[in-house]
């Protein structure tokens, strides 16, 4: 890996594979050598702004763009300049061709010779499949395309500029856009490694619409006789982020199947298909413009708003993780997933159904709520996620919604496998992913407890629902391995309920941990097994008992606590900070010895 910095100093790094960590190798090209050994000695540093391999040169020529403009290529095993360019005496032999959008193809015969002063370089790649041709995009938005040449120089020859060289503009008007993506792919019925397709972001007069340009170019006798012989605009439908095209430059398929992936602000993804350029070329088609696929997005963040986020590992505790894959819902997804591993197109930086295949196994899950009330499940055992369910507001066979608040606090228990989902109105739900396939559907208010029988589902079951209070849940989580569930709401009560028979076991008085608005609770168990070291309260406490108390932050930053099993406080008061402040969370440190 090649990395350069702003004193123009480039780098090698090594990844090492066993340690997972990257080496930095003892090898440098300096910026005081190059700029002696080029000719063109420039008193100030110049940072890199971009560093292309050359292809099938298995890595020994290293082309370097330096901000100022000037373009080196290096042999990094001879460590010599094999050619420069961007010196400020330039020669444009074709001139300037200006592809506006509804502009005829051109191609001038003028020989213009032009004071180049430092133009910045924004961005590059190599424009043809062997290396020949560099694209370069600047700031001023220019493009100029440069002839590299493949002859190495002797040592002793003096390496200076060449003089190949034609500029690109997509506008004639003065102020244009600078160039800030350029891709290249060849034209698979193209004879040459030269003809292709241009794509640029960029370059267009400012305040013009936002689009990404194609342009279809060839050269069959030489960069001398390029020309423009199709435009393809396509239109944005957001602000412009980010755009990558499978498959790039040196892949197997045929370059001319390219797909473009544009990703806008935001976070919305488009897919453009590329492969029929070649037809509309040949329909003398001027100006032509795609039409976007919007490509299914497997994490929404905005539409739904996500509001609520928390990753799972799934811990191999003895034969744990195998029983949660024998169970109905896990089952069923690994069979899912394994016989639909064939089918999936893409290798590379994706899911590896291979890699999963060896252990079928969910270390992680991702879960998400969102503001219209829905949840979401991810397998995030690989770095791709995988949606494993959806969770609406309706239960199947009692034909009612649960709620449409927006979810405020979630929490899953590994051991039980059951989800609670906590929202804005006060309300809780309890899903259970071991027992999908039988059971019980429970209402618990403040007041009655209801029991309706489900229908028999294909996923996770919503078993219970419990709205003690119409105010805000702000802390939900599993005590004693999932045997209780504490919840806390906005006005500082904590309600602790009975995962067996789903019944309430105290409500805590609000009164007693002041009016401040509750930020999160911890509940934790503790053994005391040290008979020596207790304080006279616990001294009434019998050997090894073990005790559950629950952590309760208010925004004035006090923390009271209280018993979990009555919900009664500890001590004479809270525990709060000598200065006024503000809570916003509290953690666990791991010197407690807790359960």
């Amino acid at each position: 890996m090649y990395v350069g910095d702003e004193y123009g100093t480039i780098s090698v790094l090594k990844f090492h594979v066993e340690n997972r960590e990257l080496l930095q190798l003892p090898y440098q090209i300096l910026w005081s050598s190059l700029s002696e050994a080029t000719g063109f000695p420039y008193s100030d540093h110049q940072p890199v702004v971009g560093i292309l391999p050359q292809p099938f040169t298995s890595g020994n020529r290293l082309l370097i763009a330096y901000e100022c403009g000037l373009i080196i290529l290096w042999d990094v095993v001879e460590a010599h300049v094999i050619i420069v360019k961007g010196d400020k005496d330039l020669h444009l032999k074709d001139g300037a061709l200006n592809f506006k959008k509804n502009a005829d193809s051109s191609s001038p015969d003028d020989v213009v010779q032009h004071q180049l002063e430092e133009k910045e370089i924004t961005t590059l790649c190599w424009a043809s499949t062997d290396g020949s041709i560099l694209a370069a995009g600047y700031i001023d938005g220019d493009i100029l395309l440069w002839k590299t040449s493949k002859s190495t120089a002797s040592k002793g020859q003096e390496a200076g500029p060449f003089d190949n060289v034609v500029k690109l503009q997509l506008s004639s008007v003065e102020k244009r856009l600078p160039i800030i993506v350029l891709h290249w792919w060849a034209n698979s019925k193209s004879r040459n490694n030269s003809d292709g397709h241009l794509l640029i972001y960029g370059g267009d007069e400012i305040g013009s619409d936002e689009v990404i340009t194609i342009l279809t170019l060839e050269w069959s006798s030489g960069i001398e006789t390029l020309k423009c012989v199709g435009r393809v605009d396509l239109t944005l439908s957001g602000s412009f982020a980010d755009t990558i095209l499978l498959p790039t430059t040196g892949a197997t398929s045929p370059d001319e199947k390219a797909v473009l992936f544009v990703l806008m602000s935001p976070g919305q993804l488009n897919l453009f298909d590329c492969s029929t350029l070649s037809d509309l070329v040949s329909k003398e088609e001027k100006k032509v413009s795609l039409s976007a696929k919007d490509f299914p997005v497997e994490l929404p963040t905005v539409d739904p708003s996500m509001t609520v986020t928390k990753l799972t590992q799934l811990h191999s505790d003895g034969n744990l993780t195998e029983l949660l894959q024998e169970t109905p819902f896990f089952k069923k997804l690994s069979a899912a997933t394994s016989s639909g591993a064939s089918r999936w197109p893409l290798t590379g930086g994706v899911y590896n159904h291979t890699s999963r295949a060896e252990t079928n196994r969910i270390q992680r899950v991702f879960i998400a709520g969102y503001q219209d009330g829905s949840v979401r499940m991810w397998d995030a055992t690989h770095p791709v996620l995988l949606l494993l369910c959806v969770l609406d507001r309706e239960v199947k066979g009692v034909n009612t919604v649960i709620s449409s608040a927006s979810v405020s606090k979630i929490d899953f228990c590994f051991q039980t496998l059951r989800l609670a989902v906590g929202d804005a109105s006060g309300l809780v739900r309890l899903y259970d992913f071991k027992h999908s396939d039988m059971g019980n559907f429970h209402v618990v208010t403040g007041t009655k407890s209801e029991v309706h029988e489900l229908a028999q589902g294909q996923g996770p079951t919503c078993r219970a629902v419990l709205k003690l209070l119409d105010v805000r849940v702000r802390a939900i989580e599993f005590v004693n391995h999932g045997a209780k569930l504490a919840v806390g709401y906005e006005n500082a009560k904590v309600a602790v309920l009975d995962m067996t028979s789903l019944s309430v076991l105290f409500l805590s008085d609000s009164a007693s941990v002041g009016s401040s608005p509750l930020v999160t609770l911890i509940a934790k168990r503790f053994v005391h097994s040290d008979s020596n070291s207790k304080s006279p309260k616990q001294s009434e406490l019998p050997e090894n008992r073990m005790e559950e108390l629950m952590f309760i932050l208010t925004e004035d930053a006090k923390i009271y606590v209280i018993d979990g099993g009555n919900g009664k406080t500890y001590g004479s008061g809270p525990l709060h900070l000598k200065k006024v402040s503000t809570a916003i969370s509290i953690k666990q440190h791991p010197i407690f010895r807790c359960n």
